[in-house]
């Protein structure tokens, strides 16, 4: 199995972010299981660790990290939308559904297309009734703990 080689690793608690990126662009963030940390390789990675461990230790840090075009047109939408719901607020996907003139599920296959998590914060939107609902694809596990933690984080 090839192992995805990273521009940086940052550890949280439980688990890891790993950075894509080339040397202007995040290209990608991803949920790792918890591991050690790897250093910068780039100016730019070097930028998305101190933004990402600032926002681990205060939510309320407003990241802005130059992301590289991803997704179809309506992803794109739907993550704009996402990209405005404050830290310890929260939308579901209904919600968003209405806002866009779409369906929850269509909403919910947006958010497990996200390159960006926590940039682009999708652990925000939530199923009715205050239900987690799925993260990035998973109803369960390592991803809806890490959803769980990213929500309890927030609301400190």
């Amino acid at each position: 199995m090839n192992e995805q080689v990273y521009q940086a690793v940052v550890a949280a608690p439980g688990f890891a972010l790993g950075v894509n990126c080339n040397n202007d662009e995040i290209l990608g963030i991803d949920f790792l299981e918890a591991r050690a940390e790897q250093a910068p390789r780039t100016l730019l990675a070097m930028e998305a660790v101190r933004q990402l461990r600032a926002y681990l230790k205060d939510p309320a840090f407003e990241l802005g990290l130059p992301l590289a075009p991803a997704g179809t047109p309506f992803q794109r939408r739907v993550w704009e939308r996402i990209a405005l719901i404050p830290p310890s607020q929260t939308r579901t996907y209904g919600e968003l559904a209405k806002g866009l003139a779409t369906g929850p599920r269509a909403v919910g296959g947006a958010c497990g297309a996200n390159p960006y998590p926590i940039v682009v914060p999708c652990h925000r939107v939530i199923a009715a009734g205050g239900a987690l609902g799925g993260f990035a694809r998973e109803r369960g596990g390592l991803l809806l703990a890490i959803k769980r933690w990213l929500l309890e984080h927030e609301l400190r």
